[in-house]
């Protein structure tokens, strides 16, 4: 590993644990709850066109979710705004670091879009699915857990390979006034 620890004052090792901690435990939390909807649907027992459904949606989540969403994009730039928390502490970021990290505030236009447009369309679909009956809404519930499970492995990856590299894979996207 690249990184030397002196170089980093304790607000920003701080802040930098704890964005990956909260983040962490925030998609661990979704997983869980969600797969117990999905395990729900699944032991109701499903007929053919429902296990067809839900093998489409799991694929099509791991894809677009996982790959795609996680992977590729989000996970590399939530990487990148960790490293720069570790490097820019900044008390307001440190204390609210999973949403830091996440880009609801001190961020460029594209991730605070992503981020506040992102959280109200996750909020539609859940109410959506809050009135869909079983088994539908598991195996909806079910590509998700899926798109998480490899969107935390991605995240955690991303950090973890910024680390030792000792330097983000993209730009953190925080702007230069560094303004809340």
């Amino acid at each position: 590993m690249d990184m030397q620890t002196s170089n980093y004052t304790t607000a920003g090792i701080l802040g930098a644990v704890w964005a990956v901690t909260g983040f962490s435990l925030i998609l661990v939390d979704a997983i869980i709850r969600l797969s117990g909807i999905a395990m729900q649907a699944i032991s109701s027992g499903l007929t053919v066109l429902q296990w067809l459904t839900l093998l489409g949606v799991v694929l099509v989540m791991a894809y677009a979710e996982g790959y795609r969403g996680f992977q590729k994009s989000f996970s590399p730039r939530c990487a990148a705004r960790v490293w720069h928390l570790l490097q820019n502490p900044h008390v307001f970021s440190a204390i609210l670091a999973p949403l830091f990290i996440m880009g609801f505030f001190r961020a460029t236009r594209k991730p605070l879009l992503f981020a506040w447009v992102g959280t109200a369309l996750i909020v539609m679909l859940i109410v959506i699915l809050q009135i869909s009956p079983q088994p539908w809404r598991g195996i909806v519930d079910a590509g998700v857990v899926v798109g998480l499970s490899w969107g935390l492995l991605s995240f955690l990856i991303s950090v973890q390979q910024t680390l030792a590299a000792g330097k983000p894979p993209v730009s953190a996207e925080v702007p230069e006034s560094g303004s809340v």
